[in-house]
This record gives C-alpha cells, structure tokens and sequence, in this order.
C-alpha cells in the first residue's frame, strides 16, 4: 500500500513509481529499492542503477519505473543531510550501505539543524520554510545583505534561495492537498498564480504532476512522528 509522511527534516513516500519527467529537488533524494535495484539516468545521460542511490539538491535527473520503492526527500540544512554531503558527488551515487535506511534513522538528525552550514542560513531556510518573505527583509533578519545571503545559499547548499522557495511552496500545496484542499485552493494558498502554475513547478522539481500525487496524499498519508 502507498504510504507518504512528512516529518521534521524530511518527506519520505513507499510505493511504486512510473517513469518520471526530468527534474531536479532542493532537497537530497534517497531513493531505495524493496526488491532488486532503483535506476536513474542523469543530465548527461549516464546511468545509475544500484540497490540504492542518493541525488544531490539541483542533480537534474530522471527516475524509472519500479515495483517498490523507499523515498526519502533530506532538506539540505537538517544534520542528516551532512552525513548526505559527504558521501556523495555532485549528482548520483550509489550508497548501498543505506539499504536499510529507516525513517527513524532520519527522524533523529532531521531535527537537528546542520552543524557544517552557516547558522544564518539555516535559520533563512527555515523562515523560508515555514512562510513566505521578501528576500530584503529576510536578509535583515539573519543579519546579512540580499547579495551576501543569496551567494551564500549558492555556495553551501548548490542553490537559489527562490528556488528552496519554490519547493518550500511545493511542501505546502501538498500538505493543502492532504487536507483536502481542490488543487486550485491548494494552489493558491500555497502561493502559486493558479493551478497550473503549481503544476508546472510540481513537474520541475519532482517529475510528477498533482494529479499523479494527489491519490497516495488523500488515501495513504499520515504526518511523521
């Protein structure tokens, strides 16, 4: 049965998958196999197949089909994700010693806030998270100037900041969606321009649409604990 849940730190889905679109995360993708191995093929057309595979946040890259999957999504400023940094490259990388990753292993460190980022990213990133500020006031309020936070987001995490903003949006139009939300409300609460703005980012950043997602979030979610 497909299962979604959402905890402090990270997302994690179980079930199976269908090929997706090409696409890129903000946050690190852990992506395990039940049974048999997970594939994926990157920007430059190299191929990844492994037991497990972990992409980085902005490694374009596209997923196959499978029977069974476990996914995590890390976000980029919890501690797990340090553990994330260090294992692995640029784009995808086979990490077999995580074939038995549980949530719970990532429950633990996602709290946790990262120990190798700087603390006035992180708290930008969590601000970010949680709601929506122009960027000037969120610079004055870690302590930074906009061009000084901005190439700091660039330089840490391999990002934008406006695109963490996007998914942090992302996060949100799919917790509208488990509410019940329509996909128009959810839409717009979460700050997009209309429906089918949220679809195109959804389509971007995941691979997926909302209607493809939209049956696991109302029938098989619960929130982490």
């Amino acid at each position: 049965m497909p299962r979604f849940a959402v905890g402090e730190g990270y997302a994690v889905y179980r079930g199976s998958t269908t090929d997706s679109a090409f696409h890129c995360h903000a946050a690190f993708q852990i992506a395990i196999a039940v049974r048999g191995e997970v594939a994926m093929v990157d920007a430059s057309a190299t191929h990844h197949r492994a037991v497990a595979l972990v992409v980085r946040p902005m490694a374009r890259h596209r997923m196959f089909a499978a029977a069974e999957v476990r996914t995590f999504f890390v976000e980029p400023h919890c501690a797990f994700a340090d553990r994330l940094r260090d294992r692995c490259d640029n784009g995808i990388t086979a990490v077999p010693e995580m074939r038995d990753l549980r949530e719970e292993d990532i429950g633990r460190a996602g709290v946790c806030p990262s120990s190798e980022l700087d603390p006035r990213l992180v708290e930008a990133l969590n601000t970010l998270r949680d709601r929506n500020v122009p960027m000037a006031s969120l610079a004055a309020m870690v302590g930074l100037s906009p061009q000084r936070l901005r190439a700091l987001a660039r330089h840490q995490v391999g990002m934008p900041l406006t695109r963490w903003r996007v998914w942090a949006r992302l996060h949100r139009a799919a917790e509208e969606l488990r509410a019940g939300q329509s996909l128009a409300d959810a839409a717009i609460m979460a700050g997009f321009a209309d429906q089918a703005h949220l679809t195109r980012w959804m389509r971007e950043m995941m691979g997926l649409t909302p209607a493809a997602v939209l049956p696991v979030l109302r029938g098989h979610s619960r929130r982490a604990t």
